[in-house]
């Protein structure tokens, strides 16, 4: 692993569930020796992307990560784009709505707006999704570049649950029926007792660079819901796509449009 890679890991790991970390601990769960992962920390501190509390002694994230997440999204306003939608979206529906976006790292949910309802699904910011496991996941490799389809379809498919997707042909036969919908479904797959629908957000090209999905607890799933929320998805995340980069090629805009013009809940 090389020397960014590590200070990726460490980064990350900063920023799951717990918010600050000693030395041993963020060594033990990095799998670093602690003379490393310190020589990685301070380097961290002194660009700003790491603090270390004087009285505890512990770490956790710098103020230098939301000053590159800002320029980010100066560059690249994806979630101020696509924030209205999610929170109408889920408004609409009074389920979780959440939005996801591809990077070398893989399918990382950046905005959430969770159900008012007691029975929710809750979706972590910062969750790595996985693409064979996730409606989500499938929607985006619908519309996704052949090399990430051949690529996840090789394996392996670690198993969430008992209906987790476990072989090529059936992830083919998933992918091949979001791409026919433009929307992708997901029951169980990743947690018991889930429904999702998924739809993807389209770049100028036609490929997938995000999707937009509604989680629902299985035990609230009515007739019509599945074909409701699949279309709203789909509107949701064209309205995405096109607000960012405009009109898709119509090529691209027709494939992923099939089920849009039933958009409204």
């Amino acid at each position: 692993m090389s020397t960014v890679a590590k200070a990726v890991s460490l980064l990350e790991t900063l920023g799951a569930d717990i918010s600050e970390l000693g030395l041993a601990e963020l060594a033990g769960r990095v799998g670093f020796d602690k003379t490393t992962t310190r020589r990685l920390l301070i380097s961290l501190i002194e660009c700003g992307l790491v603090e270390q509390d004087e009285r505890s002694r512990c770490y956790r994230l710098g103020a230098g990560i939301s000053r590159l997440a800002l320029l980010r999204e100066a560059q690249f306003p994806f979630l101020r784009t696509a924030t209205p939608t999610v929170e109408r979206l889920a408004q609409e529906t009074g389920e979780t709505v959440h939005l996801s976006e591809y990077s070398s790292r893989g399918l990382v949910s950046v905005h959430v707006v969770e159900s008012t309802k007691a029975n929710r699904v809750s979706v972590p910011v910062g969750m790595i999704l996985p693409l064979h496991a996730t409606a989500s996941g499938i929607a985006l490799l619908a519309f996704a570049r052949k090399k990430l389809r051949d690529a996840v379809a090789e394996g392996p498919f670690p198993a969430f649950t008992r209906h987790t997707v476990s072989a090529p042909e059936e992830l083919s036969k998933l992918i091949e029926a979001a791409r026919a919908r433009g929307y992708s479904t997901s029951t169980q797959g990743f947690e018991e007792g889930v429904f999702s629908v998924a739809a993807p957000i389209l770049g100028v090209d036609g490929i997938a660079i995000g999707a937009l999905a509604i989680a629902t607890p299985q035990v609230r799933i009515r007739k019509g819901d599945i074909e409701r929320h699949g279309a709203a998805v789909a509107a949701g995340a064209s309205e995405i796509g096109e607000h960012l980069f405009g009109l898709l090629p119509s090529s691209a805009h027709a494939a992923a449009q099939p089920q849009r013009a039933r958009a409204r809940i």
